[in-house]
Formats: structure tokens, sequence, C-alpha cells
């Protein structure tokens, strides 16, 4: 049996992924800088300092890993802190999978992302996705969803008004304007899993090719 690690499994997309992967027994590490709320019975958790673990850290053997870190600007107070979560935290934790074994990694990247932008957040996500391509992992599933819509651990009154917005707009969103449509949390995570033995090489993933 393959061996999963997700790295953000407290977050939106991180615990659906570790709920749908347990409730297929799978052998899954949770990675986590604190206790993960309502752990499956079969589930692993692995707790760390992140910044401790930037410089020595070792992950478990593995053959995927699953990254869903990921903050908001607002949240991480700078574009400094914000760039440390979503880029080197990221980066880190994909070298020390491919230390472990790993041959597939699958992020959760953003609809945009390129690192040319001059939109600091979607150049962030960029250089992250090129980075992590030249890790020499045998697959990279890069995820690039819209809004994320999802039962959260916070509750953000944005958040609730984007969520009524994008009812409203996304059945408009037609044809090559599909790929903005919201993202249903459950289903990214649901396509995730499936994708995870792909073929080799870089695969991109939108809005149409969730699963339904």
């Amino acid at each position: 049996m393959s061996t999963s690690i997700i790295a953000g499994s407290s977050g939106l997309i991180g615990k659906n992924i570790l709920q749908q992967l347990c409730a297929q027994k799978s052998d899954v590490i949770a990675l986590s800088r604190r206790p993960v709320a309502n752990l499956p019975r079969n589930a692993n958790e692995l707790i760390i300092d992140f910044d401790s673990f930037l410089e020595d850290g070792l992950l478990p053997k593995c053959d995927n890993i699953f990254i869903c870190l990921g903050t908001t600007i607002k949240i991480a107070g700078s574009q400094e802190n914000f760039r440390k979560v979503d880029f080197e935290y990221c980066l880190s934790i994909a070298k020390k999978a491919k230390e472990s074994g790993a041959q597939t990694l699958s992020l959760v990247s953003s609809i945009g992302a390129n690192s040319s932008s001059k939109n600091f957040y979607l150049k962030t996500k960029g250089e992250l996705e090129e980075a992590i391509q030249d890790l020499g992992f045998l697959t990279v599933n890069i995820f690039r969803p819209s809004f994320l819509v999802g039962e959260r651990s916070e509750k953000r009154m944005a958040e609730k008004v984007a969520i009524k917005f994008a009812k409203i707009i996304d059945p408009f969103l037609i044809g090559s304007a599909s790929k903005y449509r919201s993202v249903n949390a459950e289903l990214l995570a649901k396509t995730m899993i499936s994708t995870k033995n792909s073929k080799p090489g870089v695969n991109y993933y939108f809005f149409d090719d969730l699963l339904r």
C-alpha cells in the first residue's frame, strides 16, 4: 500500500483529502503545525515547526505528497510572511518528500498563476510551480482552482459575500471562462486523489477537470 503525506492537512482542501483517503483505508500522514481536529483513527499525524523544518527536518518514507499549504497576505501580515508560507515552506516540503522517495506530487496552486505576473500573489504561485517542476518528480499534478467553496474552520464575512456572488455569476462563466467558476473543495480533493497515479510528467487541472 502506498503512503501519502498531506501538507496543510488542517486547511480546507487538505482536510478533505485526509478524510477521503482515510475513508479508503489508505496509509496517510497528516503534516501540520498543530494537532488536527477530528483526526481519523487510521491517520498518522506529524506535527512540525515549519521554521525548524526548513533547516533540518525530515519526512517519513512516502510515495505521494499533497501540498495544500497556503495563507493569505492579510493573515500573513506581509508579503514577506506570505512568501515564506506559500513558497519557502511548500518548496522545502516538496524537496524533503522527494528525498523520502515520493514519485508523485500534487499541488494546489491558483488560476492565473504566472511567475511573470505583476500580481504578487499570482507571481509567487507561478514561481512555486516552476521550482517544484525542477525537483525531478516522476509526476507533478498542478491544480489551478479559482475561488474555493467549502466548510472552513474559521468564518470570514467577506468569503460569505463572495460565495453568494459566485452562485450568481458561475452559470454565466461558460466555455473558456468556465475555469474561473468557484470550486467545491470536496470535489477538488476527490479529483486530486483520483489523479495521484496519473501519467508521468506535468499535468494541469482546472474546473472542467473536476470529478462530479
